[in-house]
């Protein structure tokens, strides 16, 4: 009879866990953070990202906590007093500390990844390179985070982070079904491509129809259980401010003159410029027989010419080099033909936002705004915009053709696709931009396989069921010793 009654105990607790309901856990999340400086040649930011951590390594969604920029100059500009690389960054890093929980700082990953400016130091000067970088980790390392290290991206990795902040951001790879209680992948994706202009280089990434030609502007991702090959290439010296220094030498050299002509520069506004910063630039091939020698200064003169200016920034752009090549946009660089929307951001947007032009206008109407702006003097647009940086608002003419020409000359967008151009610069409260994506991939928080869900029993049923297990044991034993 006791063994009896202990076999009926066994079938009451089988039937009792069998009725205990399976369902998602829902446990209390914790919060955990992380931070990324981008380094780039004209500035640095910090951006700083909090996410929870039950997502983790499964949906990562991340939101970002804080952006802050760094008072100066990119850290390039440190390559003869690099101990200030370092210091630059301190006033941001206090600001961040300042909204991460003390208890959590020494866990928070903390990056600095360099871009363009770096790349082009590093051309000039690979020991300046070195000492800089090494003071940027000396000032990180005295901070109560876990710092990863400080590195120069490719200009490769600099356009396909960008791409995978946007279409993280937009939940392209994946999104959360309330109704499925898990992450889908949208029907019909929309894979966005990602526009990058920064001071020294530009990126085009996008996710072209077949499969990407030429291996070195290829690159494969497996995110969320999905394939992604993508078209990425960086351009070097054709960021805006290197444009402006290429356009600068290239009008000198056309017209040697101590006083020289300059067609997007309005009129009345006068730049003096010494012949011995284009011997320093990579970009500017100081080595060009055309250029004077010497340390001598000109004087470029504003014309304010809309067509002269677009007509100048074409000579920049090497198109012969394709010959009767399709897949080709300029400098013999291959590309596929262009796919899908486009996300613009960084500099394309900042350009087009002092002109309004960021709402999806037509491109007549874009036009006809860049060449009113060109048609403006110094003093009219000086007048009317007392608080825009004076150092900038002379070179709008400029970089909104430039703008132009890259996108319809060299990248080969036209009448219709120019509609797939979206210009921004956040989604939500996060900016756009590579860093995102660095550190998603970094921390492996956007798996290569799709997000499983945690299963798990309730804790209230599970108490019952232990609480239920031993009264039934009890009584077996009590029965057995009777």
């Amino acid at each position: 009879s006791a063994i009896v009654g202990v076999l009926v105990a066994l079938s009451i607790i089988s039937l009792v866990l069998s009725l205990v309901r399976v369902e998602d856990v829902m446990l209390p999340p914790t919060v955990k953070y992380g931070m990324v400086f981008d380094a780039g040649s004209s500035h640095t930011s910090l951006f700083v990202y909090e996410w929870d951590s039950d997502k983790e390594n499964d949906t990562g969604v991340v939101s970002q906590t804080l952006s802050c920029d760094v008072q100066g100059q990119g850290i390039s500009s440190y390559a003869n007093n690099p101990p200030e690389a370092g210091n630059s960054l301190r006033e941001c890093l206090d600001k961040a500390l300042q909204v991460i929980p003390a208890e959590k700082q020494r866990d928070v990953p903390a990056y600095l990844g360099a871009t363009a400016g770096m790349r082009l130091l590093r051309e000039q000067n690979s020991s300046a390179t070195e000492q800089v970088l090494a003071e940027v980790t000396k000032t990180m390392q005295e901070y109560p985070v876990a710092f990863k290290g400080a590195r120069i991206l490719t200009g490769e990795e600099e356009g396909a982070y960008g791409w995978i902040t946007i279409n993280y951001l937009l939940d392209s790879f994946t999104k959360y079904s309330p109704k499925a209680h898990t992450w889908l992948r949208p029907e019909a994706a929309n894979i966005y491509g990602a526009l990058d202009l920064g001071g020294a280089s530009t990126q085009i990434t996008f996710m072209p129809e077949g499969s990407v030609l030429s291996q070195d502007e290829a690159s494969e991702f497996t995110l969320y259980g999905y394939s992604y090959n993508i078209y990425t290439h960086s351009y070097l010296c054709y960021g805006q401010n290197e444009m402006l220094k290429r356009l600068a030498k290239e009008l000198i050299v056309s017209s040697p003159s101590t006083r020289v002509h300059h067609p997007c520069y309005p009129k009345g506004y006068n730049e003096t410029v010494s012949l011995s910063s284009f011997h320093a630039s990579p970009c500017t091939d100081g080595s060009d027989p055309r250029l004077p020698l010497g340390d001598s200064i000109v004087t470029l003169e504003g014309r304010g010419n809309a067509s002269d200016c677009l007509a100048a920034l074409r000579k920049l752009f090497n198109s012969s080099a394709c010959g009767q090549s399709q897949d080709c946009t300029f400098d013999g660089v291959y590309q596929p033909p262009l796919r899908g929307q486009f996300i613009a951001f960084s500099a394309f947007y900042y350009n087009f936002k002092f002109l309004n032009l960021t709402k999806g206008q037509p491109l007549a109407v874009v036009r006809e705004a860049i060449e009113g702006l060109c048609a403006r003097s110094w003093e009219d647009l000086s007048s009317s915009y007392p608080k825009e940086n004076p150092e900038r608002l002379p070179k709008y003419c400029a970089n909104a053709n430039y703008i132009l020409t890259l996108l319809l000359d060299a990248y080969k967008f036209n009448e219709t696709s120019w509609n797939n151009i979206f210009f921004q610069m956040k989604v939500g409260s996060a900016d756009v931009g590579w860093t995102l994506g660095y550190m998603l991939n970094l921390t492996n928080m956007v798996p290569p396989e799709a997000p499983a869900r945690l299963k798990g029993h309730r804790p209230s049923l599970w108490a019952a069921a232990i609480t239920f297990i031993i009264l039934t044991l009890v009584l077996g034993l009590a029965a057995l010793l009777l």
